[in-house]
């Protein structure tokens, strides 16, 4: 994440205090033709993440459109919450999903998990999974170099991490997380042509999910300690699509 503690004060006068009193201040201030060429947002706000010119930051995930996959076609369907949080906080209580994702209790908890998402700057995207017409699973799709997991591994620029959950119980159990998550992977390295890689970090001892991203294409590239967890970083490389 881009630094807090950086200085973007560009168009405030700089005033120190001299011996002689206020009319010896020394005010250096750019001129006027300069500072219209700065958004005031770039001078007064906190520091924002380059786009490269190239629109938001993750290419438009509601617009990539269906994923044929061998269980129908898959639709991510970006969240709101008016709509989707009764859904989603029932998945995140249910016992298996909440030993993972810690998102169990009123749907007030959910909310504040998917406003933290849908209020932010665009790095992370959440959205339903809709397989055949149904929904049956969330994904998060976010810019893992701009993450704080960028602090724990050597992160490139554009790289798109995945965090999945299968709503059903019986959607579980079956291999269906592999097949939604080698879609959601090839939709990602489809639609952003400047990520080369797309990665995740199950908790390691959640071994059907590690499992289920070895299935889909990923590869185990390192273990990684985390705040919250001991992780799997998965790695699936734009090169080795084909191959894995």
């Amino acid at each position: 994440m881009p630094p807090t503690d950086a200085s973007t004060d560009i168009g405030a006068g700089l005033t120190p205090q001299l011996d002689g009193g206020p009319e010896d201040t020394l005010d250096l201030r750019l001129p006027d033709e300069l500072l219209a060429l700065f958004p005031q947002d770039d001078l007064t706000g906190p520091p924002r993440p380059a786009d490269d010119g190239a629109g938001d930051l993750l290419d438009t995930p509601a617009e990539w459109g269906p994923a044929d996959t061998s269980a129908g076609a898959l639709q991510l369907v970006p969240v709101r919450i008016e709509r989707d949080l009764p859904l989603i906080s029932r998945w995140m209580n249910d016992p298996a999903v909440a030993a993972f994702w810690e998102l169990a209790g009123p749907e007030s908890v959910t909310a504040a998990h998917l406003r933290a998402q849908l209020d932010g700057d665009g790095r992370s995207v959440p959205c339903l999974g809709v397989l055949g017409g149904v929904p049956m699973s969330y994904f998060e799709i976010y810019r893992a170099d701009l993450d704080p997991l960028a602090r724990h591994y050597p992160a490139r620029p554009h790289d798109t991490g995945i965090h999945l959950l299968i709503g059903g119980v019986a959607d579980r159990g079956r291999r269906l997380g592999s097949t939604l998550l080698r879609a959601v992977a090839d939709l990602v390295l489809d639609h952003r042509p400047r990520c080369a890689r797309v990665v995740a970090e199950p908790a390691l001892r959640n071994t059907p999910s590690v499992s289920a991203f070895l299935s889909a294409g990923f590869r185990f590239s390192a273990e990684v300690e985390l705040p919250d967890k001991q992780a799997a970083l998965m790695v699936r490389d734009r090169a080795l699509r084909n191959l894995l």
